[in-house]
């Protein structure tokens, strides 16, 4: 791998997790760090402030595992993506953003939020999530099998405005019927994944 280190002998080297893609933390290489990074598969740094190399984890065990390294088009950054062994942060979070390293399914994962936090609310008169979780388990599924019927007639069709319609509606509903039996769409990433193994 071709790497354009700067002036100071130094590339940023950004870390990402590779099962969540949150990104962790930025560190700076130097060619030693970076080939002891590939020796020893834990990532290891070039500390500016300390003026040595310094492996993630050498003290607290919060090991940055290498899964890959990938070099940007202009041969001076890299991508490095971990399986971290714990917390990232120095300061004990898991990014040094302050964030929860946790997957993320986009608007789907909002989606997952704002139903739990209508359940949790249970204003039954204001919010129609509320209203069916207050109803039961039977009225959640026997709304998603209504929307799957629906979603179905309109595959059918030739009415593609239609088809897009009742699919979020089936979609929305199972997100429902998913935390209704005490689920997420993570649940269902790892079912799917086992099965591609």
């Amino acid at each position: 791998m071709t790497i354009k280190y700067d002036s100071n002998g130094l590339v940023p080297a950004i870390i990402q997790d590779a099962t969540t893609a949150k990104v962790l933390m930025l560190g700076y290489m130097n060619e030693e760090s970076y080939q002891k990074t590939i020796e020893t598969n834990k990532v290891t740094f070039f500390s500016r402030s300390k003026q040595r190399l310094w492996t993630k984890g050498e003290e607290s065990g919060n090991f940055l595992n290498v899964v890959s390294i990938k070099n940007d088009c202009d041969n001076d950054s890299l991508l490095i993506q971990v399986n971290p062994a714990g917390p990232t942060c120095h300061k004990g979070t898991d990014t040094c953003w302050a964030e929860e390293n946790k997957s993320s399914y986009g608007f789907f994962s909002t989606l997952e939020d704002v139903i739990a936090e209508r359940v949790a609310n249970k204003d039954t008169k204001k919010s129609y999530v509320a209203s069916l979780f207050e109803k039961g388990i039977n009225k959640v599924a026997q709304k998603v099998g209504e929307e799957a019927v629906e979603t179905v007639i309109e595959a059918m069709d030739n009415n593609d405005e239609l088809f897009l319609y009742e699919s979020a509606d089936l979609l929305f509903h199972y997100l429902m019927l998913l935390q209704a039996k005490g689920f997420t769409l993570k649940d269902i990433e790892a079912e799917l994944k086992g099965r591609h193994k």
